[in-house]
């Protein structure tokens, strides 16, 4: 789709390298975990930082 901003990778990967077990392949999974554990206050960030954490777990799947 695009490139995403810094701030939305370096959120992502920061929660990734802490909680990496509580984070799956599945959106909507990873959007709730995200509401519990990080303090994100917009829906929108929190969605995109969601998206790129899913990625993330899609692509280590893969390989």
């Amino acid at each position: 789709m695009g490139i995403k901003p810094s701030y939305i990778k370096n959120l992502g990967t920061a929660l990734l390298a802490k909680q990496k077990e509580y984070f799956s392949n599945d959106f909507d999974a990873n959007k709730q975990q995200l509401s519990a554990s990080a303090s994100i206050d917009s829906k929108r960030v929190r969605n995109r930082v969601a998206g790129y954490i899913t990625r993330k777990m899609n692509a280590k799947k893969r390989t």
